[in-house]
């Protein structure tokens, strides 16, 4: 009968918590066009974010690189450790829902000199001090609350989605990081092309000047060619230092995101000629593809959770029952603890209704409230930031095989531009003027050449990033 009354009073708390005042969750509208620039939506498409980074990038230094900052890049530790501090969270909130069992065993020892009285020598009774022994020793549990209008399950809920938000956060970072070792490759790699023409053009305008001093020295050339042949010169040699330190930095840059010394075999010597990726990726889409996006989802997670803080925040306008129950033995003596005929059982009950606290509930759903409205804000910027950066993507997309050919055909005209000129000076032709003009022409058309190459591949891996591609 006892275990019997003890078990109905548990089941027939946990019935009781079946109420839950959090609003209904609707995912807002998007807040953007219905499909991506260029084009309408093709169902048939495959999204970027369902293409494998290892098959995206295809310079195989690459994809070790990635490799390694994946393992080794401490911004991604932190994203993960992060993910389990939210995880722990969440555990802790989730055992709230449930009674927690106490294993208790005390002893009382209690003195009284009320009891038996004696009389001695005739005289008055006189009393005989009494000593009471307790012993008791059960299992059962302490303010245990029932979950009768949400507040606890809301709680839980609100933890669980911060802990969803907190794996997005890191799958965010691990697409960003991806993506800024790919760009921070092909930036060396550029570089490093561009440090290469400004070596050749220094030796060049050395050969140039060295040309120049023979000729006024025979006096066929004047002294204006050589201070003119010298300023190319020496503005070529700056240059080249400058591009020095650029490619040292890039080296810099890349180590850090690989998260250790990146070996010298995995650092690229030139742009690869035919691209670090792969050469297309659909496009078309519709907007929902953004959805797949890791900050995206975060954002969306992270608006959940301040809708089950506003479930939280109402149940506390309405009782508090808790429960303490304990199953257990109670004898005036230890040897006869757990003798038959000793048990022991207590169920207390206990109920908490708030009555006046200076409006601290309502400020608290205000509260809630408004977290739930900045998060809604920040889900459709969210939304609308991508948005904008896969246009931005595309946009670039769209004109950058335009503006390669273009400067393709202006180095090569300049080239052949120099060649003529040198040929016309050397004959007598043309004045020395022509030829430094040539060279600061082929410099200049050489290395906007290399930035728009280095353009066209980071243009790839940003669009890349910016349609949720790098997970898998």
């Amino acid at each position: 009968m006892r275990h019997s009354a003890l078990t109905l009073g548990l089941t027939a708390a946990l019935a009781l918590g079946g109420c839950d005042l959090a609003p209904h969750y609707v995912r807002p509208a998007l807040p953007v066009p219905p499909t991506l620039p260029v084009g309408a939506a093709d169902p048939g498409a495959v999204a970027p974010a369902d293409v494998a980074w290892r098959d995206f990038f295809t310079d195989a230094r690459l994809r070790t690189l990635i490799e390694l900052s994946l393992v080794n890049n401490r911004d991604l530790r932190i994203a993960v450790a992060n993910v389990a501090q939210a995880r722990a969270q969440f555990g802790a909130r989730r055992a709230d829902l449930f009674p927690t069992l106490n294993g208790t065993g005390d002893a009382t020892f209690q003195k009284s000199s009320q009891g038996s009285f004696a009389s001695f020598g005739g005289g008055a009774g006189a009393a005989i001090p009494r000593r009471i022994d307790t012993y008791s020793a059960g299992i059962g549990i302490s303010a245990w609350e029932i979950d009768l209008f949400g507040r606890l399950r809301n709680q839980s809920k609100e933890a669980f989605e911060t802990y969803l938000a907190s794996e997005e956060a890191r799958n965010a970072a691990q697409v960003l990081l991806i993506s800024e070792v790919a760009t921070a490759y092909v930036t060396l790699a550029a570089d490093r092309d561009a440090l290469a023409i400004a070596t050749t053009t220094v030796k060049s305008n050395a050969a140039t000047l060295d040309l120049a001093r023979t000729r006024f020295r025979i006096g066929v050339a004047s002294e204006i060619d050589v201070r003119q042949a010298q300023t190319s010169y020496d503005s070529a040699r700056a240059d080249a230092a400058r591009r020095t330190a650029l490619v040292t930095q890039d080296g810099n840059a890349l180590q850090l995101l690989v998260g250790a010394a990146p070996p010298a075999d995995l650092l690229p010597a030139s742009l690869p000629a035919t691209g670090a990726t792969i050469a297309a990726l659909p496009v078309g889409l519709s907007s929902d593809v953004l959805l797949r996006r890791p900050d995206i989802a975060e954002a969306e997670h992270r608006l959940r959770a301040a809708n089950a803080d506003i479930g939280a925040a109402r149940a506390a306008f309405f009782p508090t029952i808790s429960l303490t129950a304990v199953l257990g033995t109670l004898s005036t003596a230890l040897s006869g603890l757990f003798a038959g005929g000793n048990g022991n059982w207590t169920v207390e009950p206990q109920a908490s209704v708030p009555l006046f606290d200076f409006g601290r509930n309502k400020a608290n759903l205000r509260y809630s409230r408004a977290s739930r409205d900045v998060a809604v804000a920040q889900y459709e910027k969210a939304i609308q930031t991508g948005f904008r950066e896969v246009a931005d993507a595309l946009a670039q997309r769209g004109t950058i095989g335009e503006q390669l050919a273009a400067q393709t055909s202006q180095a090569e005209g300049a080239a052949a531009t120099l060649r003529l000129s040198d040929l016309r000076y050397r004959a007598g032709v043309d004045p020395f003027l022509n030829v430094l003009d040539a060279q600061r022409t082929l410099y200049a058309a050489q290395q906007s050449l290399v930035t728009t190459r280095l353009t066209e591949q980071a243009n790839m891996v940003e669009l890349y990033r910016s349609l949720g591609g790098g997970l898998k």
